[in-house]
């Protein structure tokens, strides 16, 4: 196959979503080419959006740990939380300003910044998110608040974290909690689902087939992208690898090893390097191939 006819396979894209941790960086640790990656979007003016599902840090603290610790320089605007994407969806819901929420004091922040009003008692929603310094009582009050008839809206189904001591516990394990006292299913904000994906392409004001998901993980960045039908670059700089994902019936639109593959294939960087393409144009082959092979 020419360098043209392996273009011609791999779509154009008018915008990116784009993970941050095992995408952008890892841990602490830089991924170089991720920064080049951002910064070729940025010169050639190409909408993108930072997704992801931390809630414990604001707009703003993404932004400045992003400068400084990996020199990359957006604003507020690139960046979409699935705190904030829980409070746009509740604005949208319009059932009510008050919350409780469980959660940091960034999220603390951003529930008053969004103009709700937070309580203890008699909420509209219970707002739960990662939140490190948690008490029984305050538990207690939210299961009592959701078995009341507050909504219950959790911010990402995360139930582990890693860290250098192994893995602790995560927002998904205080969701489980709850759910486990109260028999309430939550609505969950965060990727894999829905809400987070519909929230990210409005502010983009793009439509889904015009946005393309990039991240890490197979179980929360690309099953997001799959099950809002938005087409997935997994890239292989993080959690998810390829064995990871063989034999799924779910698949990435495309793989590869990390971002200085794709950038040919975007148009915004030197020439196609067959080389560099391999990848992402083979799972691009095996998927239509499956996709032929099931009608």
């Amino acid at each position: 196959m020419s360098n043209d006819q392996e273009e011609n396979i791999i779509k154009k894209y008018k915008g990116y979503l784009i993970d941050l941790d095992g995408t952008v960086y890892k841990g602490a640790e830089r991924i170089p080419t991720a920064e080049i990656f951002v910064k070729e979007l940025q010169e050639k003016n190409i909408p993108f959006l930072f997704v992801t599902n931390n809630a414990t840090k604001t707009a703003a603290e993404v932004k400045e740990n992003l400068l400084k610790n990996f020199q990359i320089d957006v604003t507020e605007d690139h960046i979409y939380t699935s705190a904030m994407a829980a409070l746009d969806h509740l604005s949208e819901w319009n059932i009510g300003k008050k919350v409780l929420v469980i959660g940091e004091a960034s999220l603390k922040q951003e529930v008053q910044s969004a103009g709700f009003e937070m309580v203890d008692e008699h909420p509209d929603f219970v707002l739960q998110a990662l939140d490190r310094g948690v008490t029984y009582q305050q538990l207690e009050a939210a299961c009592l608040a959701i078995q009341q008839g507050a909504k219950f809206v959790a911010t990402n189904p995360d139930t582990n974290l890693p860290t250098e001591r192994g893995f602790i516990p995560g927002a998904g394990a205080l969701t489980a909690f709850l759910k486990a006292c109260t028999q309430k299913e939550p609505l969950i904000i965060g990727k894999p689902y829905p809400t987070i994906m519909a929230g990210a392409i409005k502010r983009m004001k793009l439509e889904k087939d015009e946005v393309i998901m990039v991240g890490d993980n197979y179980n929360t960045d690309i099953l997001a992208g799959v099950h809002y039908g938005v087409d997935t670059l997994m890239v292989l700089t993080g959690f998810s690898q390829r064995v990871d994902i063989e034999g799924k019936d779910e698949q990435p639109t495309y793989i590869v090893n990390d971002l200085s593959e794709w950038l040919p294939l975007t148009h915004i960087s030197e020439p196609t390097r067959p080389e560099r393409i391999s990848y992402a144009v083979l799972c691009l082959k095996k998927k239509k191939k499956l996709n032929t092979n099931t009608k």
